[in-house]
Formats: structure tokens, C-alpha cells, sequence
């Protein structure tokens, strides 16, 4: 009797093991066939499906640093193979049990010297390898682009210092519809770029020297594009500077490197490269553009100009944590409602001038009075907040002096 109560036992757990088996199955199943991750594909400039190896290179440092990661790991692994064979090779030829004795030597001045001397040579032909390419790295000098790269909590700033666009400056942030996936938890499936596609990329021309001048406004930050074989530190208070000079026109991505805060993850960069042509082109036009957004900071704007211009300040720069619809998001505060948006006008010129300490906000003391002005009366006048008041440049101006 008790032996059929087993049988019947584990007949039954069997049974319940092939469902459960069967379900998890069809689950995983599911869940493979529909997971945005299958759909994703290769990035062209960026990171590709069950990629291994180093990005594709589109400078002449990169192409050396991938043929130095690949000659370090074979010098690597012969080393590995030789000593390792020679180890498992001593252990079985020479065990006991086939009647090999121990030694008796206490040591051995020739092996003493080979295995100090051979590991100096090896070292020191690696480091040979690889000192051409690093000296190469650091030579700045005589570029035909400098652009500053300045890292803020959680976008770039671009400065055009020499070269051909001098004097162009622009913000880059993350697209605000690609931060609204990532909020919802739901990026589409169609989607290559996801987090990586910005409003402002780098622009630069093919085959020509461009040094990058790197620094931050706030807390350490890192700007890495792996095609460009480019990655310096920007720190608060110092000047880095590195180089690339691309060999083919395209779109390399790449992200910030350094852990910076909450929004880390939301920082990427685009470099664009284009033809000697097509750079003069956007030069150009970023030059008229510039031209007609040159504003007069004591010009009196109306209120309906201020809000129409408020807007799109808001959705470059402030709509990624602040949400289009002014709701916050987490240990962002919302604007709709707020205390401090509805409050004393020069308190709040001073948190956008200046941040506020130990927050998530940033400074935004690099936007001009008149776009400062405007966000300020957009979101005094927008979603809930139908005050009525208005900012005018001149006050921002004034705002800033010491």
C-alpha cells in the first residue's frame, strides 16, 4: 500500500512539473517573442546587436588602439597557453603515482634570472606598442576645429572657439520624446537610437583635425564616443583636451562616461560628420540663426511674445525633467502650481541663475536674459499658473550683476 502511494506520489509531481514546464516555456517564449529587445537593431555609428568587439573606427587612433586590443590579448593568451601547458604538462608526466620523485634542489639561479628577464622584455615590447599611439593622443596641437565641451547636469554646451564656425554655441539634450519612453517604461520597438538621439548634435567636417576642450559647470562628467576612440573627463574648475579627425562622414554616438547623478543615463552625444561642403552650409545657417535670436536685452516684449517664446525654451531645456505638462516626475518638483514659479519674481531668478544646492536643479545661467525671461513667463502663465505676469529681459540683466 505504501509503495502505491509513492508511485502515485510522484506520478502526480511529475505531472505537475511537465505543466509547470510546459507553461514557463510558452512563457519565456512569449516574452522573447515580444520583448523590444529582439527588435532592436544595429545603430550605425553606435552600439550593435550582441556586439563583442570595439565599435568600428572612423579615425586613425581608433584603428591603432582596436589593433593593440587585439595584440594584447594574443600576447595575452600565449602566455597563458605556454605557461599553463608547461604547469598541467609537469603535473601529469612527473606525478607519483607513475614513480617521479620530488626534487631536492632549493633553487636555481638560471630560472631565477629567466623569469624576471622574460617577463621585462615582454613587458616592455608591449609598452613600445602602445606608446606611439598614446603620445599620438595627446598631440593637439595645430587643429583646424577647437570646440569646447562643456558638461552640465544632465546636457553639453558646444562652443566654437577657432576654425571655421567660430563663435557658434548651442546646448545639446536629450530628445524629449525619447525621456517620455523611458518615463513610460515603453520605448518603441522601431527605434535604433533610443536614448542616444539629441536636439543639437556636434556638427563637424571629415578629415580635419578637431580639438575638444573639455571642462563642467558642476560635477565631473565624461565625454566618450567609441567610433572616434575619444572618451576625456570634464571636471569643474579644469581645462582637458583630446582630439579626432574623422575619416568618414556619418553619425557616431556615444554617452556620457562618469557617473554624474540621477539623470546620468539621459546624457548622450552626437557627432555628426559631413563634407567640407555641407560644413560651410550649416555653418552658415547656424550663423543666421544666431543673428536673428540675438535679442536686445532691453527691448519690451509683450506678454503673448514672451509665452510663444517661453515654450520652446521650455521643451529644449527643461520639458526632459520637468515634463511637458509641468507635472514633475519623481524628486522633480512640478511647475504646475508651484510655490516658487507663482512666488517672488527674484527668488526665482536666482534658482535658474544660480540652481539650488543639493536638488536636481541645475544653474541655467548659460541661457540668455531674454530666454531666461521668457521660460519664466511661460510657466508663470502656463497649465494652472494663469497669473498674468510677465518678465522682461532687463530684469534678468539686472539680476545678474553682483
Amino acid at each position: 500500500m505504501n509503495t502505491m502511494s509513492t508511485v502515485r506520489h510522484f506520478s502526480h509531481l511529475a505531472q505537475r512539473l511537465r505543466v509547470r514546464g510546459a507553461a514557463w516555456s510558452a512563457f519565456v517564449a512569449a516574452a522573447l517573442a515580444s520583448g523590444p529587445a529582439l527588435a532592436v537593431k544595429d545603430l550605425p555609428g553606435g552600439p550593435a546587436v550582441n556586439q563583442l568587439n570595439l565599435h568600428p573606427p572612423v579615425t586613425r587612433i581608433a584603428e591603432n588602439i582596436g589593433w593593440l586590443h587585439w595584440m594584447m590579448l594574443v600576447i595575452c593568451l600565449v602566455i597563458f597557453v605556454a605557461v599553463f601547458g608547461v604547469m598541467f604538462y609537469s603535473i601529469v608526466k612527473h606525478r607519483k603515482s607513475v614513480g617521479h620523485k620530488a626534487a631536492t634542489f632549493h633553487e636555481s639561479a638560471a630560472v631565477e634570472v629567466a623569469w624576471t628577464v622574460v617577463p621585462f622584455i615582454i613587458v616592455i615590447a608591449m609598452g613600445a606598442m602602445a606608446t606611439r599611439t598614446v603620445v599620438a593622443m595627446k598631440d593637439t596641437s595645430n587643429p583646424d576645429l577647437t570646440v569646447k565641451v562643456t558638461g552640465y547636469q544632465w546636457k553639453w554646451g558646444y562652443d566654437y572657439l577657432k576654425g571655421e564656425g567660430e563663435g557658434i554655441n548651442f546646448l545639446s539634450t536629450l530628445d524629449v520624446a525619447h525621456r517620455v519612453m523611458s518615463d513610460s517604461g515603453k520605448p518603441a520597438s522601431d527605434v535604433t537610437d533610443y536614448l542616444l538621439k539629441v536636439d543639437n548634435p556636434l556638427v563637424v567636417p571629415v578629415n580635419k583635425k578637431v580639438r575638444i576642450i573639455t571642462t563642467a559647470a558642476d560635477v565631473i562628467h565624461a565625454w566618450m564616443v567609441p567610433a572616434l576612440a575619444v572618451k576625456q573627463d570634464a571636471i569643474p574648475g579644469f581645462v582637458r583636451d583630446t582630439w579626432f579627425r574623422a575619416e568618414k562622414t556619418g553619425d557616431y554616438y556615444g554617452q556620457c562616461a562618469e557617473l554624474c547623478g540621477k539623470e546620468h543615463a539621459y546624457m548622450p552625444i552626437h557627432v555628426r560628420v559631413v563634407s567640407e561642403a555641407d560644413y560651410a552650409a550649416w555653418v552658415a545657417q547656424q550663423k543666421k540663426a544666431m543673428a536673428a535670436a540675438a535679442d536686445d536685452p532691453n527691448k519690451e516684449w509683450k506678454l503673448e511674445e514672451l509665452v510663444a517664446r517661453g515654450e520652446k525654451v521650455y521643451a529644449a531645456n527643461c520639458a526632459v525633467c520637468h515634463r511637458a505638462d509641468g507635472k514633475g516626475a519623481g524628486p522633480i518638483k512640478a511647475l504646475d502650481g508651484s510655490a516658487a514659479v507663482n512666488g517672488e519674481q527674484a527668488r526665482l531668478t536666482q534658482i535658474l541663475l544660480k540652481g539650488v544646492p543639493n536638488t536636481a536643479m541645475p544653474p541655467w545661467s548659460q541661457l540668455s536674459d531674454t530666454e531666461l525671461a521668457a521660460v519664466m513667463t511661460y510657466a508663470r502663465n502656463a497649465w494652472s499658473n494663469k497669473g498674468g505676469k510677465l518678465v522682461q529681459p532687463a530684469e534678468v540683466t539686472a539680476a545678474r550683476q553682483p
